[in-house]
């Protein structure tokens, strides 16, 4: 509750910046100052768009997680992670939004074809390299130590055909006391990883069951069929662009000169509003594919332990046990942990 206290906050304060934006003419100016050099303006606009919500992080952190017993991460800490991630968007930004530009204006009248052919490459490639490449910078993973747990976890490793991946810890306890884990990567970079803070206050049988419960994502291909509907709403999405990239109105309408970078910007701020009444059917199959996690886990080692481990999990991290259902339908890509907790019993 007391984070959807502070959305109640961040949501009008969100509405007026992007209404400042562009109606306001703020973007405007950024492009005339950059002398309309598109990648400029698109890598810095991103950026001040960053920092006018840094204060709402703060908050999240030093007050709301704080508050609660959860926070563990020192100011300087915080103030390495965004500078991390500042130099990291920024060596990333800049050859995309370079590519992305070159191919809308030389690429003839299909370029948005081109485009999402080269956007598909790139998330593959970023799911592909993120956990070897990029997260090591952030977290310290490291393979489970020998003993009762790993000889457990390598068989049921061995039983769901995991034979390229890997189990790791990361050490999540160095910025909050939340647990969880998680499935990542594609072919010899996929990986389990559980947070240190998870280990350390489950029982070996109900580790396995979380495990399980991740094993069930590859299992089931379940990150595949996500990036597989990731794409054909970017092909969807791309194509809209297009359209609207050659219509004097869609700019004028939102403050702003026509150009491709201005259209490929417009795309990525006002684009989610109105794609806002789809979100369900994309939260929906998430919540879906977590039900059928679930199921797998029951089935490989049996549903009392993942029972006991999702109520663990709901009670250190607060969860909120029961959501209004249309909340939950526009916000959660899980199921609300009572739905899950009903289905295991069954």
């Amino acid at each position: 509750m007391a984070r959807l206290r502070v959305r109640r906050v961040a949501l009008p304060y969100g509405a007026a910046l992007l209404v400042v934006w562009t109606l306001g003419g703020a973007l405007d100016l950024l492009d005339r100052a950059w002398g309309r050099r598109g990648v400029g303006f698109l890598v810095s606009a991103m950026l001040l768009a960053a920092a006018a919500q840094l204060p709402f992080a703060l908050w999240r952190t030093f007050v709301v997680e704080r508050r609660f017993g959860f926070n563990r991460t020192t100011p300087r800490l915080f103030a390495l992670d965004l500078l991390k991630q500042a130099v990291l968007f920024v060596l990333l930004a800049v050859p995309l939004a370079w590519g992305a530009l070159r191919v809308m204006d030389g690429f003839g009248r299909f370029w948005w074809v081109s485009a999402w052919a080269g956007w598909l490459l790139v998330s593959v490639l970023v799911v592909w390299l993120w956990p070897a490449l990029v997260a090591p910078r952030f977290n310290r993973f490291t393979p489970l130590p020998d003993g009762d747990l790993r000889r457990r976890i390598r068989a049921l490793v061995a039983r769901c055909g995991f034979e390229d991946g890997g189990v790791y810890l990361m050490d999540g306890s160095r910025r909050s006391a939340h647990s969880n884990a998680y499935f990542t990567g594609l072919g010899r970079t996929k990986r389990v990883v559980l947070f240190d803070t998870l280990v350390e206050t489950m029982t070996a049988d109900e580790i396995e069951a979380v495990l399980a419960h991740e094993l069930g994502h590859f299992k089931l291909r379940h990150l595949p069929k996500l990036v597989a509907l990731s794409a054909g709403l970017s092909l969807f999405a791309l194509g809209i662009l297009a359209y609207l990239r050659e219509r004097p109105w869609f700019f004028g309408s939102l403050g702003v000169r026509p150009s491709s970078h201005a259209a490929l910007l417009l795309l990525l701020w006002v684009g989610p509003l109105f794609a806002w009444p789809l979100r369900p059917l994309g939260l929906g199959c998430s919540r879906r594919f977590e039900f059928q996690a679930d199921a797998f886990a029951a089935r490989t080692v049996g549903p009392a332990p993942l029972r006991s481990a999702l109520e663990k999990l709901c009670l250190s991290n607060a969860s909120y046990l029961d959501p209004d259902p249309i909340h939950s339908a526009f916000h959660d890509s899980h199921p609300p942990p009572l739905s899950r907790l009903g289905a295991l019993a069954q």
